[in-house]
């Protein structure tokens, strides 16, 4: 029997959290980077989000099968309230809903940091990635045409939006991760197990 939790990332994850992120980088266009990181880059990455952001991963029984994290859109003052987010999930593990899960988790927690928005930016085409996010309710706001040159091609990124918080005037400031209620967070990761497609199908996908 597996048992299939979302927790907070941590730094001593680096290495299994990267062996997930470098098919991507070598095989697909979803991510733009052409080189895969040195574990001290990728440590160095999640140092500069986890206390600030949600940083968080899917594990079954101490294995992790995919990670999501959000950080800052963009870096003027006045962006502070956008928050973009991104999902990986290994290879062998993708169509059981682990990145609708950890995605619902983001969005709730990042309501608790007072983020406002939450931004995805998709390479088009990505029929799996694009319903994963109209499923969620996001919008898609814009398209960059032949934003980005990877595996012999110019690629098209998508630009969806969802409003998670009111725009109330003169906001509350940002809230980082660290300070929210650790109750809250633990009510939320709980919660958005259950949203998983089915962790009996997840289970017996995984003693396969």
């Amino acid at each position: 029997m597996k048992n299939i939790t979302i927790r907070p990332a941590r730094l001593e994850d680096a290495s299994e959290i990267l062996k997930i992120y470098e098919p991507y980088i070598k095989k697909t266009t979803i991510t733009f980077e052409y080189e895969v990181p040195s574990l001290e880059e990728f440590r160095s990455r999640m140092t500069g989000i986890i206390g600030d952001y949600p940083y968080l991963v899917c594990e079954a029984d101490g294995k992790i099968l995919a990670y999501a994290y959000a950080h800052r859109f963009h870096e003027r003052a006045a962006y502070q309230w956008d928050a973009e987010l991104s999902v990986y999930v290994e290879e062998e593990h993708t169509g059981l809903g682990m990145g609708k899960a950890l995605y619902h988790a983001l969005m709730e927690l990042l309501k608790l940091q007072n983020v406002k928005n939450a931004y995805a930016l998709v390479t088009s085409p990505n029929e799996r990635s694009e319903a994963l996010h109209l499923g969620m309710g996001f919008r898609l706001e814009g398209l960059n045409r032949e934003t980005g040159y990877k595996m012999g091609k110019w690629l098209d990124v998508s630009c969806f939006v969802k409003n998670i918080g009111t725009h109330e005037c003169d906001p509350e400031g940002i809230k980082p991760f660290s300070e929210v209620e650790q109750t809250e967070v633990d009510r939320i990761l709980e919660e958005s197990v259950k949203l998983l497609k089915s962790v009996t199908e997840i289970k017996k996908d995984l003693d396969r």
